[in-house]
């Protein structure tokens, strides 16, 4: 046996004992690391299937709750929504809430709706932002069947210059001023809406045309 090969053998072996020394001494915990890489994958996307599978039928059966509502099978889509509240995954509950709200107002059960509106702006589990929206619906709803006061009460706070729904809030309160005939308190409103670079648009316009009629009527101050 030359040299050269008698050394090539002895590195042989060493490696080998190194390499099953390493073995030996990180093997078992690379091995456990390599089993609870493969649960944990496992169970994510078990769990994503199961997340996916979740919404997937709430968001069905929102879609046929809102189906029955536009077919004008007002009972049925509330019904479905009631479920889907109970039951639902996700945002769909909340979603059902809302709409079903929306239904009975559509409905004509205007005392309901208001009620259910209020119900969710005082859920305080509920995002800030959808208690204000459900605010500004019963206030709406309450411009044609409550009374100033009922619509103030629940969108005053929403008229803040920095309050996303200062339009639409002011709006509902300008409304409801002018039908009880506090017209000085209304034309201030709709001003404020039309001079508000912020606003909508077609808000803007619609409180330039109310402030005229204010005006013109001759009951501005």
């Amino acid at each position: 046996m030359s040299d050269d090969s008698f050394i090539r053998e002895v590195n042989e072996e060493i490696r080998r004992e190194q390499a099953q020394a390493l073995w030996d001494r990180f093997g078992p915990a690379l091995l456990g690391a390599a089993i609870l890489i493969v649960v944990a994958t496992a169970a994510f996307v078990g769990y994503r299937y199961w997340d996916e599978t979740r919404a997937n039928r709430s968001g069905d059966a929102f879609s046929q709750a809102l189906k029955l509502a536009n077919d004008g099978k007002n009972a049925e889509a509330i019904a479905a929504l009631d479920q889907l509240e109970k039951d639902g995954y996700g945002a769909y509950p909340l979603l059902a809430r809302m709409r079903a709200a929306t239904v009975k107002a559509d409905k004509g059960d205007v005392d309901a709706a208001v009620k259910d509106f209020d119900a969710v702006a005082a859920d305080s589990a509920i995002p800030a932002g959808i208690r204000d929206m459900a605010r500004l619906r019963a206030a709406l709803l309450l411009v044609d069947h409550g009374s100033f006061a009922d619509v103030s009460s629940r969108v005053e706070a929403l008229t803040a210059d920095t309050n996303p729904l200062r339009s639409s809030a002011r709006e509902a309160l300008g409304l409801a001023a002018w039908k009880e005939g506090k017209s000085a308190d209304a034309l201030k409103l709709f001003d404020q809406i039309a001079s508000d670079d912020g606003a909508p648009r077609n808000a803007r316009q619609r409180a330039q045309l109310m402030s005229e009629l204010i005006r013109g009527s001759g009951n501005a101050s």
